[in-house]
């Protein structure tokens, strides 16, 4: 797999050097962060907290970097590649999206598209700046914490879009390969909310007390990225927008996996049969924009013809962002639940929680943001007896960062 997202982005950087220099660009950043870290240990670290910064204490580091490169090959062909490096938990480069799109100039209301590469679906209302990054928060909501480190489309999409005189409509859907596993997060340690995207060629930790649970060497760790019983997931999607008013949007996703099958080796990746409805909408008043999203699904598998369960999960934010200026306040709330299913397994896990987020995001030039934020996250889970922790905690996670903009 990794070896054909690298033939891909070759083939990109190989098609970009062909292209005019007028065609190419190369935007990216590099960010630097003080951070009040929370006192639960981070799920990075294979722990249960819900912050992408765990453990207690202060810290400064740089996190990440990004760069993606474009170029406009021919009026109607566009080549990409986004390329990310962060520090936290392992370090390492990954491939973020790396794809070829086809839009015809459209002299008419009616426009089409087709992309094919690895991308990520049209699910966020939030994740629309470079490298999937929020421009209102660093820290998504807990729908896009888990779709960014879970999913990614590595396949092929067509759009349809009809673009009135004061409306428009658009239509999508799309074909996914490599991602079996996706959803075993949502049920191995519940909902997170963290910055952290997941490239082609990475791969998410698991809590160590669930690598215990399983009888698994710690720490424990698997690739979302991976095909297992050849089958093809999908995904279909409507919106609509007014430009000055808003816009709604309606997605739902399917990766149907085979729940009883999973990959070779000493620690085998299982696949989850993972799907889900996923409603948003976004409504500008004025200089303020508020956004908003809900999500609803479940996730089953069935590790043995004698075993099966099943995780049914909820969550849903809602984001008010003052829109003009240099300096743009946001504030959000987020509430989530998971539960496991059948309510006849001893001990089932459970799970509830919110999140506030409050950001003040400072933008003096075009290559420089200094963003402040403040993360509570207060949730309960009973998996947390099994470390002989309170299944209760509320995490605090506070954040300056100063992003470089390129």
């Amino acid at each position: 797999m990794i070896r054909r997202i690298a033939l891909a982005m070759l083939a990109c950087a190989g098609a970009m050097r062909i292209a005019a220099a007028a065609d190419f660009s190369a935007h990216g950043y590099v960010d630097c962060r003080l951070i009040s870290r929370a006192g639960e240990r981070s799920f990075v670290d294979g722990g249960l907290g819900k912050t992408r910064f765990g453990g207690g204490g202060l810290s400064a580091t740089c996190v990440e970097a990004d760069l993606t490169l474009t170029a406009q090959l021919t009026p109607a062909l566009l080549a990409l590649a986004d390329v990310q490096y962060q520090t936290t938990g392992r370090n390492a480069f990954s491939a973020l999206e790396a794809y070829l799109r086809y839009r015809p100039v459209s002299t008419t209301p009616l426009r089409w598209s087709f992309k094919a590469g690895e991308f990520f679906m049209p699910v966020s209302l939030e994740n629309d700046a470079i490298g999937w990054t929020s421009p209102w928060t660093l820290t998504p909501s807990a729908i896009n914490s888990w779709l960014g480190e879970e999913f990614r489309t590595i396949g092929a999409e067509g759009r349809v879009e009809w673009r009135g005189t004061t409306n428009t409509f658009e239509g999508v859907a799309g074909l996914v390969r490599l991602n079996d596993p996706a959803g075993e997060l949502l049920a191995a340690r519940g909902w997170s909310l963290s910055d952290l995207v997941t490239g082609v060629g990475g791969r998410v930790r698991e809590p160590d007390v669930y690598a215990t649970f399983n009888g698994a060497p710690v720490p424990l760790r698997f690739n979302p990225f991976a095909e297992n019983d050849g089958r093809t997931g999908w995904y279909a999607g409507a919106s609509w927008k007014m430009p000055g008013a808003g816009g709604v949007t309606l997605l739902r996703y399917d990766n149907e996996a085979d729940p009883a099958t999973h990959s070779n080796g000493a620690s085998p990746t299982f696949s989850w049969h993972t799907d889900f409805w996923s409603l948003g909408a976004e409504a500008d008043a004025g200089d303020i924009v508020f956004l908003g999203q809900a999500l609803t699904g479940s996730t089953e598998i069935v590790p043995s013809p004698y075993f099966s369960t099943s995780t049914s999960f909820r969550a849903a934010y809602l984001l008010a962002g003052w829109n003009r200026g240099a300096v743009r306040p946001t504030l959000r709330f987020d509430a989530f639940t998971t539960e496991q299913l059948p309510r006849s397994i001893d001990g089932r896990w459970r799970e509830h929680g919110n999140a506030i987020t409050f950001a003040l995001n400072w933008r003096p030039y075009a290559w420089l943001r200094v963003t402040g934020e403040a993360l509570r996250v207060h949730s309960w889970r009973n998996q947390r007896l099994d470390e002989g922790l309170s299944p209760q905690q509320t995490d605090n996670q506070v954040q300056l960062s100063a992003r470089l903009i390129y």
